[in-house]
């Protein structure tokens, strides 16, 4: 495949971290401090976005939680002028008229830098009211009815709505239309009430890799962040994804295709090997055992297992019948088919389905060339700048060698978020929505 002139766009993950509760403790210190020394590290290496994830439950064993992701990006937009600012949120616990105003706000205030990475949420339930979790089929279809809601809202305002006159701003209400939606979940009148947004709408983002994850994510989402660990699986990921967008009209460009990268590198081959081992061999396999009950849907007893054996068959459960994860499901239940000891699932199971490598930065690069030729790779997550020795790695290592082979770019290419990303233009609804 040919080269796409769009350059291979970067991300790095802030918020959640552990310098979080470390700062909590200390009075000296900001919980924000650490991701404002990422975002300038980011910003000045002309890193695309910051991304912002989300847990909405407590757990004492591992991720104790993250702060919410739309406040503390609102704050770090005042500390940084270029580098993009994805949220993630819940459709499953959050109304799309709110979270229509909470978008907005934050791409005014950072002056057209904001995305929403739009999740349904596999947790967090019990602190929603909610007595059970809803099935993956009806936060879907929630999902379905809040990018619609929520994009008819950012739509309601119409070209030259708002336009400047002697003594400001000259409203022209006639071109503020209502969006008149009556569904199953929601019912909202509009228009928006804050003023249209610099970039249009925040660039849509959206996680989710079952069927019903495809499916919104062809039909919405002008980048889907995945969870693809080979290149096989990309390319048949980017694939199926490509044609049910082409189905729903969007052409063949879109979704973009977003690749966590998790990497452990090195300076020389012989380091990388020993790092390796090292991590290997210091793996918590008690803790690990959960980790991967949990990805594959935490109906699972894997206590009793040897390490160096499969995992038998009959214990895998059918991803249709979890009500989570069922993406995660799919991949781990993949690799126990194919006969991976118990042991090899959990040490893969703390990349949690995402593409790792371990290399040299040259080595990286070849691996991360080899997806952006293939046309499966337009956005990738480089962690770690919070740590030292990683961000040498990254800054000094990775990302020359990326932009002397012209994958990554040298700089900004645009004002606003979406214009950085090379998006094609807004497909804007020609009518509001009519009642259901």
């Amino acid at each position: 495949m040919t080269r796409r002139r769009r350059t291979l766009k970067t991300v790095t993950g802030v918020s959640g971290g552990t310098d979080v509760y470390d700062a909590a403790v200390d009075p000296t210190r900001s919980t924000l401090q650490s991701s404002i020394e990422i975002a300038k590290v980011a910003e000045t290496n002309k890193i695309d976005a910051l991304f912002a994830a989300d847990l909405l439950s407590f757990n004492a064993q591992g991720a104790i939680g993250a702060q919410e992701p739309l406040i503390y990006l609102a704050a770090l937009s005042a500390v940084t002028s270029h580098v993009g600012l994805i949220a993630t949120v819940t459709t499953t616990f959050h109304h799309p008229y709110n979270l229509a105003r909470l978008f907005g706000t934050l791409d005014h205030v950072s002056n057209g830098r904001a995305a929403w990475n739009a999740v349904t949420s596999s947790l967090g339930e019990e602190n929603y009211g909610e007595g059970a979790l809803p099935s993956p089929e009806e936060r879907y279809a929630r999902a379905t009815e809040s990018l619609e809601i929520v994009n008819a809202l950012y739509d309601s305002w119409r070209p030259g709505a708002l336009s400047p006159g002697p003594d400001g701003a000259v409203l022209d209400a006639s071109l503020v239309r209502p969006v008149d939606y009556r569904g199953t979940y929601f019912s909202v009148q509009g228009p928006l009430n804050i003023p249209p947004l610099p970039q249009g709408r925040p660039v849509q983002f959206q996680a989710g890799q079952s069927a019903g994850g495809v499916e919104l994510g062809a039909r919405f989402a002008e980048v889907v962040f995945t969870s693809l660990a080979t290149l096989d699986d990309a390319i048949t990921y980017t694939k199926n994804v490509r044609t049910r967008a082409a189905e729903w009209g969007r052409g063949e460009e879109l979704p973009l295709i977003f690749s966590s990268l998790h990497a452990t590198y090195g300076s020389t081959e012989a380091e990388v090997r020993r790092l390796v081992q090292e991590q290997n061999d210091s793996h918590d396999f008690v803790a690990g055992r959960a980790r991967l009950e949990d990805m594959l849907g935490g109906g699972v007893d894997l206590s009793d297992l040897p390490l160096d054996k499969p995992i038998p068959v009959e214990l895998l459960p059918d991803p249709t019948t979890v009500n989570r994860r069922r993406g995660r499901v799919e991949i781990f239940g993949k690799l126990a088919s194919e006969g991976k000891t118990l042991r090899q699932l959990i040490i893969a199971s703390k990349d949690t389905g995402h593409w790792a490598e371990a290399g040299t930065p040259d080595q990286i690069a070849d691996a991360i060339e080899e997806r952006y030729e293939a046309g499966v790779l337009d956005v990738i997550s480089l962690g770690g700048l919070g740590q030292p020795r990683t961000r040498d790695f990254v800054v000094n290592g990775l990302l020359p060698e990326l932009r002397r082979r012209g994958i990554v770019g040298n700089d900004y290419v645009g004002g606003t978020f979406r214009e950085n990303l090379e998006l094609p233009p807004l497909q804007r609804r020609v009518s509001c929505l009519s009642g259901k």
